[in-house]
C-alpha cells in the first residue's frame, strides 16, 4: 500500500510549525512532501490568486500552495486565530484555510487554534490523524514525539542565537516574522550585505517566546497581536547587547507597519527600516545596509 502523501507548503506557517508537522506525520506512517523553495516563479503563481490588499507573504504562500498541486495527496493549511485574549495572530492566519479552499482545488488537512473557545493544537493533531484514520494511540505517540523534537530543535536554535552575541563583529538584531527573515529569498541579500560588513546577525524570533512577550511592554501593554509582541520584545530584551536593529517586513503588512513605526519612536538604538515588495532587484536594499553599518563602524 502507497503512503499517503502530505504536503507542506514552505511560507506564512512553514518556519514555526514544519518540524512538528514532519515528525508528526512521518511517524504516522506518511510520506512528507515541502514545496520547492520561494523562487520568483513561486511569487508570480501566487499573484495570480491573489488580490491586490494581501501582503507579499501571503501572496507567496499562496504560490507555495500551487505548486503542491496534483504532488500530494493532502496540503496542510492550518486556520490559527488566537493563542489567548492578548495572543491574536494576523488575519491571513484566521483566513488561510477559507482563502485556499476557494481559491485552489486541492484536498486539504486543516485544524483550528482558538484559545478562546478550547481549540487547542492538540486536539488540531487528533483530528488531523483521524482524517488519515489513525488510531489514538498512534496519534497521541507521534504527537508526544513531534513535541519532543519541536522543542529540542527550537532549544539548539535559541542556544545558537545567544552564542552569536558572543562573536565579534557588529551586533545586528533582526527584526521580523520568521516566514521572512528565514526565507532565503527575501533574506539571503540581506543576510550577506550585513556580514559583507562585520555584522552579525541575531535573529528576534530565536528567542523564549515568553521571555520576549513579557519584554515588550517596556514599548506597549495594550498590543495584542502575538507575533508583534514576540518580536519587539527582543529588542527589549537585548537593548545593551546589540548595535543596531533592522526591521524587516513585506508590503503591505498591516501589523508590522503599525507596530514597527511605533517602536522606531521610543527606541535609542540606530534602526533601518526595510519593506520588501515583488520587485526582484536588490540594489537597493544593499546600498540602505551598506549606509547603515558605514553609521554602526562610524559609532
Amino acid at each position: 500500500m502507497d503512503k499517503i502523501r502530505v504536503g507542506i507548503p514552505r511560507g506564512l506557517f512553514y518556519q514555526e510549525f514544519h518540524t512538528k508537522w514532519r515528525y508528526f506525520f512521518e511517524h504516522l506512517g506518511c510520506e512528507v512532501i515541502e514545496s520547492e523553495k520561494t523562487n520568483q516563479q513561486v511569487i508570480k503563481n501566487g499573484k495570480r490568486l491573489a488580490n491586490d490588499e494581501m501582503c507579499l507573504s501571503f501572496q507567496t504562500y499562496l504560490g507555495h500552495v500551487a505548486t503542491l498541486k496534483g504532488k500530494v495527496d493532502y496540503i496542510i493549511v492550518p486556520r490559527i486565530d488566537n493563542y489567548g485574549t492578548d495572543l491574536q495572530t494576523c488575519t491571513n492566519f484566521l483566513a488561510a484555510y477559507d482563502i485556499v479552499k476557494n481559491l485552489i482545488d486541492v484536498p486539504l488537512l486543516n485544524y483550528n487554534i482558538d484559545y478562546e473557545n478550547h481549540e487547542t493544537e492538540k486536539k488540531g493533531f487528533f483530528k488531523m490523524g483521524r482524517q488519515l484514520s489513525k488510531s489514538y494511540s498512534e496519534i497521541r505517540k507521534a504527537y508526544s514525539l513531534a513535541c519532543k523534537m519541536d522543542e529540542m530543535i527550537r532549544n539548539k536554535q535559541i542556544s545558537k542565537n545567544y552564542n552569536r552575541m558572543s562573536s565579534s563583529g557588529f551586533k545586528v538584531l533582526v527584526v521580523g516574522h520568521s516566514y521572512t527573515i528565514h526565507d532565503d529569498y527575501f533574506m539571503k541579500p540581506i543576510a550577506d550585505q550585513i556580514e559583507k560588513n562585520s555584522g552579525v546577525l541575531i535573529y528576534s524570533d530565536e528567542f523564549d517566546e515568553s521571555v520576549t512577550r513579557k519584554a515588550s511592554k517596556k514599548y506597549s501593554r495594550e498590543l495584542y497581536w502575538k507575533y508583534q509582541k514576540e518580536a519587539i520584545g527582543s529588542i527589549a530584551l537585548l537593548e545593551n547587547q546589540i548595535d543596531g536593529v533592522i526591521f524587516i517586513s513585506t508590503f503591505p503588512c498591516g501589523p508590522d507597519s503599525l507596530v514597527n513605526e511605533l517602536v522606531m519612536r521610543k527606541i535609542h538604538l540606530p534602526h533601518l527600516n526595510l519593506v520588501i515588495d515583488d520587485m526582484d532587484a536588490t540594489a537597493g536594499i544593499e546600498t540602505r545596509i551598506e549606509s547603515f553599518m558605514d553609521m554602526l563602524y562610524e559609532r
